[in-house]
């Protein structure tokens, strides 16, 4: 990115090594407008960050690629949570979706499948702990 992007203390990370290039296509996702929600699995957290998860509503927050460059800040507008087998449409839409469970779920189940074969449970009553934001205009 050419325009130096002003830090918030408060980070989020999107990509991971040897994700295929998903962690980019969400960055650029937010960038463009069509992606204002985000969310992970509750028992992915510890209790620490599930505390500063929680506390992060109405925060900026930076946004950093794979290889730690900032890329972007948002402010989070909500964090709630709700089922992965009945999501908030609030996610649904905000991931990009539409009104799609379906396809959340599926992209979710694909996205996710390195956690499930390390035994990380994903079912119809998996809470997800979601982020709302809107993306901050420098």
């Amino acid at each position: 990115m050419s325009t130096k992007i002003k830090e918030s203390k408060y980070k989020s990370v999107f990509g991971w090594d040897g994700d295929n290039g998903l962690g980019e296509r969400l960055i650029r996702r937010i960038l463009d407008g069509k992606k204002t929600a985000t969310c992970a699995p509750k028992e992915a957290y510890t209790k620490g960050e599930l505390k500063e998860t929680y506390k992060s509503a109405g925060k900026v927050v930076t946004v950093y690629d794979k290889d730690n460059q900032p890329r972007c800040n948002i402010k989070i507008t909500d964090v709630f949570e709700t089922t992965f087998g009945s999501p908030d449409l609030r996610l649904v839409i905000g991931e990009g979706y539409g009104t799609s469970i379906q396809q959340f779920q599926e992209d979710h189940r694909q996205a996710w499948k390195d956690y499930t074969e390390n035994g990380f449970r994903l079912n119809d009553e998996t809470i997800l702990v979601v982020e709302l934001f809107e993306l901050v205009k420098d």
